[in-house]
């Protein structure tokens, strides 16, 4: 006997549309699955990756910072021994300048005046004293001029004060320390600026004509 289907054709394609449906989203979703697990992956090793280069460079900036400091330091060391090599250059150069200022003032002070005080500051020597009168000052300014180790004597102060006999004339001037070993080494001559020596420093023939210079004052 025949057997008759009695369902509609098209029932029956639809239901096989719908389990074909059911399949590819299966598929769909297992592959979603699928390319996110991939990306997910992909981008978490580029991540770690990153940290280990991220690390890697705080390592390396951490060393070069300590060897900055320690740079740094041995800046800081280099230029005290710079400085301190300055001074000591600077006090070899100028040991014997002192000798020869003091010897120097001792040479050219003309009789009638005496010194009180002595103050330096840097280059700038302050000569306090007193005198017998205004010309004695003058001639010991001209003096100190030929002296070669001061130089541009200028006057600040001079006036009468009788406190003490036969000095009645308290002055105080500035010389500019000089070295005439150095003005030396310039010429490469191995002569000396013209200056006169201290020893020849016109005190002597000065102080003949003082007390003339005195008489005209009196």
């Amino acid at each position: 006997m025949a057997r008759i289907n009695l369902l509609p054709w098209r029932a029956e394609r639809r239901k096989v549309r719908q389990k074909e449906f059911g399949v590819m989203l299966v598929l769909a979703a297992l592959a979603g699955l699928a390319l996110w697990f991939l990306v997910n992956t992909y981008y978490n090793n580029q991540i770690d990756g990153q940290n280990e280069r991220n690390a890697y460079l705080q390592t390396e900036i951490t060393q070069v910072d300590g060897k900055i400091k320690e740079i740094e330091e041995l800046d800081k060391q280099k230029a005290r021994l710079l400085a301190r090599k300055e001074v000591i250059e600077q006090l070899q150069a100028n040991r014997s300048q002192m000798v020869h200022l003091f010897d120097s003032l001792v040479r050219t002070i003309p009789d009638g005046v005496v010194l009180t005080s002595i103050k330096q500051e840097g280059e700038k020597l302050t000569l306090e004293g007193r005198s017998q009168s205004n010309a004695r000052v003058s001639t010991y300014m001209r003096n100190l001029e030929g002296s070669g180790w001061m130089t541009r004597p200028e006057l600040s102060i001079i006036e009468a004060k009788g406190t003490v006999k036969g000095l009645p004339y308290a002055f105080s001037l500035t010389v500019t320390l000089a070295n005439p070993n150095a003005a030396k080494d310039e010429n490469g001559d191995g002569v000396p600026d013209a200056a006169p020596p201290v020893g020849e420093a016109p005190v002597d023939g000065a102080t003949p004509a003082a007390p003339a210079k005195e008489g005209a004052a009196s």
